[in-house]
Formats: C-alpha cells, sequence, structure tokens
C-alpha cells in the first residue's frame, strides 16, 4: 500500500511542475490584459474580443468556465475553482484532482460486527482541453484516471451502510467500491446557433450521461470528504458508464439534454474497458437562476445495472440544487441538496437524500452532511435474517475540518479529521450498534484556489469538474 501511494504522489509531482510552468506565463499573460480590458462586460466569457487566454465553459462559448461540472452538468457560475492552468495558442488546457492518504475506522467504538477499519488513499485526477472552432464553434475533450484499484484496492474502502455493486460474486456492502483506472475519456463539440444559445453533443467511453447532480467528487460542498455519500447510488453512481452519448440544447440559463448509455455499471476488472452497450436512456433539465444557484431535475431508464440481479431494471429519479457564495478572495461557502430514488418492480421505490456543505476560510475548512437512505434487506445482503426483505431508514450526519499548513507551486497540503454518526434502525442494531461512530484522519494534496483580477471585477480561474 506504502508503495501505491507513493507511485500516486509522484504522478501528482510531475503533473504539478509542469502545470507550474506554464502557470506562471499564463500569470504573465493575464497582467497584460488586465489592463486591456477595464471596460469589458461584466459576462466575460460571454466575449471572445479580448479573451483568448481565457477558458468558457466547455459546452458554451457564452458561458463562464466556473459552470463546468462534471459530465455535461452545472454548477454556479460563483464556484470557486481550483487547479492548473496550461495555455497555448490554440489550445486552453487545465489539470485538477485530489488525493486522500487517511486511516478510516468504521465502528471506533466496537458497536457491531460491521465497521471496517483501514488504511488507504481515494484519489483521482482529470484533464480537460479546448479549442475554438471558427466564429461559433468550440471542440472539448476530457480525460479522467482513477488510482483506486491499487490505493484503496478492488473491493473498495470500508464504509458503513454503503451498497452498490458487487466484487468476486458477493455484494458489496459496508464498502464503496474503486473507481475505474479510466474513469472518464470523453470529447464534445458545441456550436453556438444563436445569440445566448447553443446545441451540443458529447461521446465517451467512459464518461456520464445527463443524469443527476455533479458528482458528489465534483460538488465543492463535497470535496473534503474523503467518503462516497450513502446515497451515491441513489443520486449519481452513473458517472463512469461504457459507452455515453448525449445531445443538449441551451438557451440562456436554461438547459435541456438526453442520453443513451450503457446501463450496466462498471465490472470488478477495474483496469480495462468494459464492452459498450446503449441500452439504456436519461432526460435533464437543468436552470441557473443566478450566479449562486444551479438546480437540476433527471430521469434515467437504467436496464439491469448490477451483474448479481441481471433482471431488475431502475427508474432513477433526481432532484438537486447546489448554492455557492465567495465570501473574501480566499474564502466560500456552498452547499447542496441532493435527492434521488430508485423504482424497481421487485422491490418499489427506495428515496435517499443528502444536505451537504462546506465553509472555507482562508486558511480553515468546515464542513458536514446529513444523510437519509432507505434500503431493503436485499440490498444489505440480509435476505437470510429478513426473507420478506423489509425497508429500513438509516441516517448519518458526518462533521468534519482541515486546515492548509503548506502550499508548494500552487498546490495546497492540508491535514483534517471528520466523524461520522450513523443511527441504525431498530432491527438492525444487534448488527451495527445503535450509534456506531466512524472517524478518520487524513492528508489531502489538491491544486489551489486559482485567481485573476480581470477588469474591474474579479474572477476565479481554475477548473472544476
Amino acid at each position: 500500500m506504502k508503495t501505491y501511494i507513493i507511485m500516486v504522489l509522484l504522478i501528482w509531482s510531475g503533473t504539478i511542475g509542469y502545470a507550474q510552468h506554464n502557470q506562471m506565463q499564463m500569470d504573465s499573460t493575464v497582467h497584460n490584459q488586465h489592463r486591456m480590458q477595464n471596460n469589458q462586460s461584466k459576462n466575460l466569457a460571454s466575449t471572445d474580443t479580448g479573451m483568448q487566454m481565457m477558458m468558457s465553459s466547455q459546452l458554451s462559448r457564452d458561458l463562464p468556465m466556473s459552470r463546468n461540472g462534471s459530465g455535461t452538468s452545472w454548477v454556479p457560475d460563483e464556484t470557486p475553482v481550483y487547479g492548473y492552468m496550461i495555455h497555448g495558442k490554440e489550445w486552453m488546457s487545465m489539470v485538477h484532482g485530489n488525493v486522500f492518504a487517511r486511516y478510516t475506522n468504521q465502528d471506533i467504538f466496537n458497536k457491531g460486527s460491521r465497521g471496517g477499519h483501514e488504511f488507504d488513499a481515494p484519489n483521482w485526477l482529470m484533464g480537460m482541453t479546448q479549442r475554438k472552432v471558427g466564429k461559433n464553434g468550440l471542440f472539448s475533450a476530457n480525460a479522467m484516471i482513477s488510482f483506486d484499484p491499487f490505493t484503496v484496492g478492488l473491493d473498495g474502502y470500508p464504509l458503513l451502510y454503503q451498497t452498490g455493486e458487487s466484487y468476486k460474486g458477493q455484494k458489496l456492502v459496508d464498502r464503496q467500491h474503486p473507481h475505474d483506472l479510466f474513469a472518464e475519456l470523453n470529447v464534445s463539440y458545441a456550436q453556438r446557433i444563436a445569440q445566448n444559445t447553443d446545441v451540443y453533443v458529447s461521446v465517451g467511453y467512459p464518461a456520464e450521461p445527463a443524469l443527476g447532480p455533479p458528482v458528489f467528487m465534483h460538488r465543492l460542498s463535497a470535496t473534503n470528504n474523503p467518503d462516497a455519500p450513502l446515497q451515491h447510488h441513489y443520486a449519481d453512481a452513473t458517472h463512469i458508464t461504457f459507452g455515453v452519448a448525449t445531445l443538449g440544447f441551451r438557451y440562456k440559463n436554461v438547459k435541456i439534454e438526453g442520453s443513451t448509455f450503457k446501463g450496466r455499471e462498471p465490472d470488478e476488472e477495474r483496469y480495462g474497458f468494459d464492452a459498450p452497450k446503449f441500452d439504456s436512456y436519461s432526460m435533464r433539465l437543468s436552470y441557473n437562476p443566478s450566479k449562486n444557484w444551479a438546480f437540476q431535475v433527471s430521469h434515467g431508464w437504467i436496464k439491469s445495472p448490477e451483474s448479481l440481479e441481471p433482471d431488475h431494471d431502475v427508474k432513477l429519479f433526481t432532484a438537486s440544487a447546489l448554492y455557492a457564495k465567495k465570501l473574501s478572495e480566499d474564502s466560500h461557502f456552498s452547499a447542496s441538496l441532493v435527492y434521488g430514488q430508485n423504482s424497481v418492480a421487485q422491490h418499489g421505490t427506495l428515496p435517499a437524500a443528502v444536505l451537504e456543505s462546506n465553509l472555507q476560510l482562508h486558511k480553515t475548512a468546515v464542513y458536514g452532511s446529513y444523510t437519509y437512505v432507505r434500503k431493503n434487506a436485499d440490498e444489505l445482503d440480509l435476505l437470510s435474517g429478513f426473507p420478506n426483505n423489509p425497508n429500513f431508514n438509516i441516517n448519518a450526519v458526518t462533521l468534519g475540518a482541515n486546515r492548509i499548513v503548506a502550499q508548494v507551486k500552487n498546490t495546497d497540503l492540508r491535514i483534517g479529521a471528520q466523524a461520522t454518526l450513523n443511527v441504525s434502525p431498530s432491527a438492525l442494531k444487534p448488527l451495527y450498534g445503535s450509534t456506531p461512530v466512524g472517524f478518520e484522519v487524513y492528508i489531502r494534496i489538491n491544486p489551489s484556489l486559482m485567481k485573476m483580477m480581470m477588469g474591474k471585477h474579479q474572477h476565479n480561474v481554475g477548473m472544476k469538474m
């Protein structure tokens, strides 16, 4: 495990060095542009003239880069962005990532028999690049990798009450599955067809369909938490899908899009590519009423997502509200409310919701979440003890904090800790205990917040994916 963690850090340091060199060039160019653009529009991303060194949204030349969520989703325009910028004559690129080196114990007081503990290092590294095509076109490409198969393990990491996917013919229960080595390889093309109006197509293998909110790893409200939410498979688990095609239309701050994609979750062979298939569908409506808010509703018809239950199709409905507010040059607040529900003909409808928030004050971050999920005995692999397959209501509250202890080459080194209080349903107390408490300590490495001044308005410049 130590060897794998060192490998991740070495790859990360190489990326930092290359990006740092380009960032210095970018800073010099931006300084010169600053004096030339005092009278430009407030919406800088909507102006091509004088913006050759600025990235726009990956799906529109008229929207700011900060609106980019994961896949084709939106986050609030005022979302701070963390990343390294690399610029050329025609191409603009960004690199972003996250590494947690940690110890986690899911039941520190030994209340039950289901909690696990281990040292591991959840991580991901992502890059995006774009170039303008003619007067109204925009080509973009994204790539994301994760070394989870090496630094976490093929059976994932311990996470009490978590469910979803399988390993060696058994359901993963009380564990979060790892991400695939190749988590996204995606290209897209957007065309401006009128003022404030775009159409676009996006194709990926793997990629994320137009379904759900931005995945938890790329929501700023959850970015300091090393764990996946317990409702991950109720809202955003389709973010790694081997075969996705999306078509979208935007008018001003409203967007409607649809996808066809492979419904089956990635298999337990996390290093390669699964066979593509287009057997599932989704639609999503997004609306950003102001720079501080992003809303979406979506519905998916997912064919046979779980390999151990191939006859179980899922109808997934999600709705979310994301909020972001800049407090000062290096302080900000973000929050997300995400609702999702899985409807399966054999089991009925299971709902889940998470409310999460993050407050960054200079070098100290304080964050938390409340999660509610309804899971049945089958999902928790407990049918032998509960043959009638009852539903269980599960609640969890997480509080955490970290502090930036060093900044090197536009990279933050944070030290943090968090605790989770799980409230067990009465029927499961003999297995889990009444209120098992999870605790973890970690070192987090991530790009620093990127800032620059343009005219009379300050804008964060980086990559938030």
